[in-house]
């Protein structure tokens, strides 16, 4: 798949930087970088590229190293010389034959629950369980018959 972002930054293979870089748009990294990567744009990782870093990024392409926790909004890919070590998660993962990962993936979408729902889901879950207190089952069971 091709990012129709132009790309706003490039860090080229003989620099190395270290700190936290946000960015919108697309950056490619075929240097070193260690620190935190934040963007709602797109990340391309190139061959020679080594990055020690969590990220988190709308669309992220990996032919290089990187070495850190990765959520990808939208969509992973990790081409053929593309090496990963830590944990994914992203609602698509495109994965290339010859790829190295090591670490958990997860391919669902982060759910953001505020108070009040997390208290509806725990009353749902209650209800609905047979391993629930006494009572629960008792109003489930009034509430059957009515």
């Amino acid at each position: 798949m091709k990012t129709r972002d132009e790309i706003n930054a490039f860090l080229g293979a003989n620099t190395e930087f270290e700190g936290k870089l946000t960015f919108t748009g697309a950056v490619r990294v075929d240097g070193r970088f260690k620190g935190e990567i934040i963007t709602k744009g797109t990340l391309i990782v190139g061959e020679l590229a080594v990055i020690e870093s969590d990220i988190h990024a709308s669309h992220i392409i990996v032919n290089g190293e990187i070495r850190g926790n990765i959520t990808a909004e939208k969509r992973l890919e990790i081409h053929a010389s593309g090496r990963v070590s830590g944990n994914i998660q992203t609602p698509v993962l495109v994965i290339d034959e010859g790829v190295v990962f090591n670490g958990n993936c997860s391919m669902e979408k982060p759910i953001e629950l505020t108070e009040q729902a997390e208290d509806k889901v725990l009353a749902i879950s209650l209800e609905d369980s047979p391993f629930s207190p006494a009572p629960v089952r008792e109003k489930k069971a009034e509430k059957l018959m009515d």
